[in-house]
């Protein structure tokens, strides 16, 4: 078992059904762990410039991924906001969201955790302040 699924499980949920997380356990990625909420509003801040290096990154080839942890409180908050996420998630209510959030000391929200694909290892834990420092992703992969 990769590392990648050892966090995060065999599969994550994608805009159009479940995606094998192996397709991203690779050498060269990195796997941003976004722990966020509907109603915070740095969350709400944060979300759009995140996705816009994302969408960056990827139209650039930049192997890069991100899953969103939700702490949102119901199914319809999250359902509202993971629509403006262009990204994977574990779902709502996931024990993932805690497992992570345990592994990784999470003190607060937003968080964004950047690991390596292959290995599982942390590039780094400050994630969030990286995106704001380089919103195009011109220094991915942010080691």
């Amino acid at each position: 078992m990769s590392a990648l699924k050892a966090l995060l499980g065999d599969t994550v949920q994608g805009k159009h059904g479940p995606v094998d997380v192996q397709t991203f356990a690779e050498d060269g990625y990195v796997v941003g762990l976004y722990f966020s909420a509907h109603w915070c509003p740095p969350c709400r801040g944060f979300t759009p410039k995140l996705a816009e290096c994302y969408k960056a990154c990827k139209a650039a080839g930049k192997k890069f991924e991100v899953v969103f942890l939700s702490s949102d409180r119901d199914q319809q908050s999250f359902d509202d906001y993971y629509s403006e996420m262009p990204w994977l998630t574990v779902g709502f209510g996931s024990d993932v969201k805690t497992t992570l959030g345990e592994k990784y000391g999470l003190r607060g929200i937003p968080t964004l955790i950047l690991v390596d694909g292959l290995t599982g290892e942390t590039i780094a834990s400050d994630g969030r302040q990286k995106i704001d420092a380089d919103p195009d992703g011109n220094n991915f992969p942010w080691r």
